[in-house]
């Protein structure tokens, strides 16, 4: 991604910044001279370094409302003063100069830079070439916090991923089901469209474990996840709860339609045999128990989960390999486990 800059200036100024950032093709450059226009600006697509004229108005308020954003703060801000009022004043002493960086620091910008520009005063060329040189030293230094922060925000996406994931399942965990269930109720509400929701259980799971042990029964849950993706669309998204135990939310989805969904899974889980190798073969089923979302369900989704949960365990008390809703009843011919 290129990086990108914000001349918060007018175009006479930016006619004498150094040519590296003029003629730049590294990076883009962009010149607005009116704060309400930089701040919609910001707001929409925000730039690395936001190069800001002093004697602009608004300038330093620009620089003050930045510092506010808490969210924008990897925005790299330089100040430029070509304020006539502000380089004579420079020029009572250094500990006038050093207050007045002071002030410009505490309103906001990242750096203070005194701007010599040629048709104002007669600077010599060694004054200039400084003055440009520590300019795009500012740069660097912006652009090397720009590409820290994007780094930063790489590596937290990454371990984000890797927190919110079932690393035997390559399913979303429990974690990521209680960031995303809340989130697919405000969505639904204020949508106004239907959700539904899936807890489904590995039927008599502790006897695979039992004969064949926990790799075995690693396995299974694996090749189980893979044939459950395989059958879900492509509104569904599915978590490990907890052991053998899933939960999939059903976005845009009623009550008859998530029954649909729990039946196809129910019956792709039951009529293919898990095949582990060529002499290990083992039949399992799943209970399922299906909820939509109500009006009177809190916005966290606990009581539709309840509600759900509670189906799964009618499910299960009634047979096991079945289906069964808060509104419907959906027996499923009971297929016993078996291996060979």
């Amino acid at each position: 991604m290129n990086m990108s800059i914000m001349v918060f200036g007018k175009n006479n100024f930016i006619a004498t910044l150094p040519d590296q950032i003029r003629y730049a093709t590294a990076f883009s450059v962009e010149i607005i001279d009116n704060l309400n226009q930089g701040v919609s600006r910001i707001q929409m697509m925000p730039p690395d370094i936001i190069l800001v004229q002093a004697s602009l108005d608004g300038s330093i308020e620009l620089c003050s409302w930045l510092n506010d954003q808490t969210k924008l703060s990897w925005i790299y801000c330089i100040l430029f003063e070509d304020r006539p009022q502000q380089l004579t004043d420079r020029n009572k002493g250094w500990h006038r100069e050093l207050e007045m960086s002071a002030t410009a620091l505490k309103q906001g910008a990242d750096a203070y830079i005194w701007y010599f520009i040629a048709e104002k005063r007669d600077y010599s060329f060694t004054e200039l070439t400084a003055n440009h040189g520590l300019i795009l030293a500012q740069l660097t230094v912006g652009f090397r916090k720009t590409q820290k922060y994007r780094d930063l925000i790489r590596r937290n996406d990454m371990l984000s991923a890797i927190a919110l994931a079932d690393s035997l399942t390559e399913l979303n965990n429990r974690r990521a089901l209680e960031w995303d269930l809340p989130r697919q109720i405000k969505k639904a509400i204020s949508q106004k469209t239907w959700m539904s929701l899936i807890i489904l259980d590995v039927d008599h799971f502790k006897k695979v474990n039992d004969t064949h042990g926990h790799l075995v029964g690693d396995r299974i849950l694996q090749l189980l996840c893979k044939r459950l993706r395989h059958n879900l669309r492509s509104q569904d998204t599915a978590f490990r709860y907890g052991g053998e135990e899933f939960v999939i939310l059903l976005a845009d989805t009623n009550d008859e339609e998530a029954v649909v969904v729990a039946r196809r899974l129910n019956r792709v889980v039951s009529e293919e045999p898990f095949s582990l190798s060529n002499k290990l073969t083992i039949n399992i089923t799943i209970s399922l128990g299906a909820a939509s979302l109500q009006a009177e369900d809190d916005d966290e989704g606990v009581s539709l989960l309840h509600r759900a949960d509670q189906c799964l365990l009618e499910a299960k008390t009634a047979g096991r390999n079945r289906v069964i809703a808060s509104n419907y009843l959906c027996h499923v011919p009971h297929l016993k486990a078996v291996s060979s």
